[in-house]
């Protein structure tokens, strides 16, 4: 067994409880994708990651044996964010659909098979197996513990927590910090690396929510993932988002170049007609000057 004493165990357990926790947070958001019939053009990105993580830590506790704590959450997580996608693929756009089900059959499908061949196939021996896959399951799960990045970025940028509610982000980090313990005391360094960075990001987001916390919301301000719909080009988007950053910034050069030219169209009939007014008033004070001179001559 891998619980050899009671305080092991107590920590699994409780890092089970805050997991549980945080893979419920997106409920609200899907009730309302229930509710209003429409996905509000958010992605399926980190749901569809989320899966395949939770997939491959079970894979990982199925192949080192005893790791029950970490079959049961990663369970749980497969179930609920099955049921989330599910609801998406419901409700989104044509092409957001295809999009999402091209990424379950390239990761949670076509993935899982392939690194399940390799580590058989490259791998004999059950501890060589397992290395294969704990240094697989640190690549990926640093990579969502880096999803908070984008939302740091506009903590930053807009000096707002508004989108940076501090219950999530203090359950998100107090669930790290339990399966970091976990994994020291299991002497787990797979379990342990990518929960050094998730209390990272932590602490980070603790540290700007202290700082920005009095200031004022920004008003029609969106997240990241919530700008705009998917395309064929967020394909090479990972789950930290980062071209979704991008595609809202050009959109908006784009609109406002053409309220710029719109204003300039708008502008210049208004400036043709000071010019006709002023070339109007020229002529008539010419022409008064005329008369002028014309009656100082006739004097």
């Amino acid at each position: 067994m891998a619980h050899d004493t009671p305080i092991i165990f107590a920590v699994g357990v409780l890092g089970n409880i805050a997991s549980f926790i945080c893979f419920l947070a997106p409920v609200s958001t899907f009730y309302r994708v229930c509710k209003k019939k429409t996905t509000e053009g958010f992605q399926s990105v980190p749901y569809v990651a989320a899966l395949f993580c939770s997939m491959l830590w079970i894979f990982y506790a199925y192949i080192k044996k005893g790791e029950i704590l970490i079959i049961t959450i990663n369970s749980f997580g497969c179930f609920i964010e099955t049921i989330y996608l599910a609801i998406y693929i419901t409700y989104c756009p044509k092409k957001a659909r295809m999009f999402t089900l091209k990424l379950i059959f390239l990761f949670n499908l076509g993935g899982i098979f392939l690194i399940i061949l390799l580590t058989h196939v490259l791998a004999k021996e059950r501890a060589a197996r397992l290395e294969i896959l704990g240094w697989i399951c640190v690549v990926l799960s640093t990579s969502v513990f880096a999803a908070p990045l984008s939302i740091i970025k506009v903590v930053i940028r807009t000096k707002s927590v508004e989108f940076m509610p501090l219950p999530l982000s203090a359950l998100l980090t107090i669930s790290a910090i339990m399966w970091m313990a976990y994994g020291i005391l299991l002497r787990d360094i797979y379990v342990t690396l990518p929960n050094i960075v998730g209390v990272t990001f932590g602490i980070i987001q603790m540290v700007l929510y202290a700082m920005y916390r009095k200031q004022k919301p920004v008003k029609d301000q969106k997240l990241p993932e919530h700008k705009g719909d998917i395309n064929d080009e967020n394909l090479a988007s990972t789950v930290t988002n980062t071209n979704h950053e991008v595609i809202p910034q050009l959109v908006e050069i784009e609109i406002g170049e053409e309220k710029k030219e719109q204003k300039q169209v708008q502008d210049e009939p208004e400036k043709n007609q000071d010019q006709t007014e002023r070339n109007n008033n020229i002529n008539k004070t010419r022409e008064l000057g005329g008369i002028q001179v014309q009656q100082q001559k006739k004097g």
